[in-house]
């Protein structure tokens, strides 16, 4: 089926590629002269054309006005020479029309490319995503600062970026920039900062030469980020099960040098050492199968909960077949685990909205900060861990929050409207959080609020937050008859 461009909401960073294609791309073939090429760019005022066969329509080069330059004019300047002389395979990088608009920008942050080839599941070219078409769904010194990431060439230029990444994200707050554009934003230029940092990072170590990849976990994993955040990562790798140790032993210097230069670009080491340098999350991909097959069958409520972080993970650098390979497993597989579900959805129902029968909220004992409302634990995690419970029941393979949310909605789990009311809600209170974290607060304090701070409409607002988080629980406490 030809994929068609989404055109019923704008476009964010986790739409499908094909809501990004704008017009048909201009092909040619093979055997089409060099003087061919060049007049169907000039009548389409385009910079390149892509090569594809002539029967299957798949893409096999790219021909650009830099190789008319370089290939063409500063040699024999024959304009009748065929493209497949002249044309680049190399740099042709082709994602599938269902991948997200956030991979392309990945994409082209590690291979210092401006656009992504998208295909069909046939492979059949379907358009062209340029970098242009995502910064202008971005506020506009994200351009700048990727630039200024892809060409760093040591830790100050990164440092530099870093510090660029959290101006940015508090003048778009500032501006009253939506919490999932600035969240995505945030997220995004710190996958790129991290993407740049271990390509630096890689130079300085001898690396095996299996098949591996960085995992992010937690918020990270969520595309979640705030300015508070610490560091969840791990590794995969393949590798039979009599080398696995070997090959593991090689790769943790490696890890340990990355974790503790995110710590001086101002991501903190994870304090209960959820870091690739950690062993025990830096595994094949047959360990990492068996860990989520122990926690699938496991009838502890406490090592569940300690392990909800390891369920929202993705890809951030290396050989993403092996993330694919992953999430496809836990696609089929968790499903099925009823009582590991169950474990799940009672964890998550556990944990209340602050929310107070006669008076608007109730306080937790916190001694250090009283009369505040915690937005993480009491807030955002509410929304997260039942999404978490309701994705991972219906084999829905996103890891954003929101993205759960609609995915379920879209299988008729949740009614559109109050999706979208829920769906509001968290976005509230992670406006909320940023805006809490942005003044500067106290350590401990970064995810609290006094109430009586607030203006009349933000806590009256925060109120039906925390009644769309009860919402969003009653939910789990139907499915699984809590």
């Amino acid at each position: 089926m030809t994929p068609k461009p989404a055109t019923s909401h704008r476009a964010n960073l986790h739409s499908q590629l094909a809501a990004m294609v704008r017009r048909k791309p201009i092909t040619a073939t093979p055997d089409t002269s060099v003087r061919e090429a060049v007049q169907l760019m000039s009548e389409h005022r385009v910079g390149s054309i892509i090569v594809v066969e002539p029967e299957s329509g798949r893409p096999i080069g790219i021909f650009t006005l830099r190789d008319l330059l370089h290939r063409v004019a500063a040699k024999s300047g024959d304009l009748d020479q065929m493209l497949m002389a002249v044309m680049s395979d190399s740099g042709l990088q082709m994602l599938n029309w269902r991948s997200t608009v956030y991979q392309a920008a990945i994409v082209m942050a590690r291979y210092g490319i401006h656009h992504v080839i998208v295909v069909d599941a046939a492979g059949k070219l379907v358009g062209i995503v340029s970098q242009e078409d995502i910064y202008e769904m971005q506020s506009g010194g994200g351009k700048a600062i990727s630039g200024a990431i892809r060409t760093a060439r040591d830790m100050e230029g990164l440092i530099n970026a870093a510090q660029d990444i959290r101006r940015l994200a508090e003048m778009t707050l500032d501006e009253g920039g939506a919490a999932e554009v600035l969240t995505q934003l945030i997220s995004s230029l710190n996958d790129h900062l991290t993407v740049r940092l271990i390509e630096l990072t890689k130079i300085d170590f001898n690396l095996p030469r299996a098949p591996w990849a960085w995992l992010a976990f937690g918020s990270e994993g969520r595309y979640e980020q705030t300015l508070s955040t610490d560091q969840d990562n791990g590794i995969v790798f393949a590798a039979p099960a009599d080398q696995a140790e070997a090959v593991r032993q090689a790769f943790l210097p490696f890890a340990t040098e990355v974790n503790q230069r995110l710590d001086t670009l101002g991501f903190p080491l994870c304090k209960g050492n959820v870091m690739a340098s950690n062993p025990e999350l830096c595994l094949s991909l047959d360990e990492w199968r068996g860990r989520y097959n122990s926690w699938l069958r496991s009838n502890s409520p406490q090592a569940l909960l300690d392990a909800t972080i390891y369920f929202d993970f993705r890809p951030l650098y290396g050989d993403e077949s092996l993330t694919d390979e992953l999430s496809e497993w836990l696609r089929q597989n968790v499903p099925g685990a009823t009582l590991f579900l169950r474990f799940l959805a009672e964890n998550a129902f556990s944990v209340k909205p602050p929310l107070a029968m006669i008076r608007d909220f109730t306080f937790d004992a916190n001694e250090a900060f009283p009369h505040t409302l915690d937005l993480k634990t009491y807030g955002a995690r509410l929304f997260v861990d039942a999404a978490r419970v309701l994705a991972l029941a219906n084999g829905v393979s996103e890891t954003s929050t929101v993205e759960r949310l609609r995915a379920v909605s879209e299988k008729g789990k949740v009614g559109r409207d109050d999706i979208s009311a829920i769906i509001d809600g968290f976005h509230f209170l992670q406006r909320l959080r940023l805006r809490q974290q942005q003044i500067g607060t106290p350590l401990g304090l970064a995810n609290r609020v006094d109430p009586e701070t607030l203006n009349e409409l933000d806590r009256f607002v925060l109120k039906e937050a925390f009644k769309q988080a009860k919402k969003l629980q009653g939910r789990l406490q139907l499915d699984f008859r809590l």
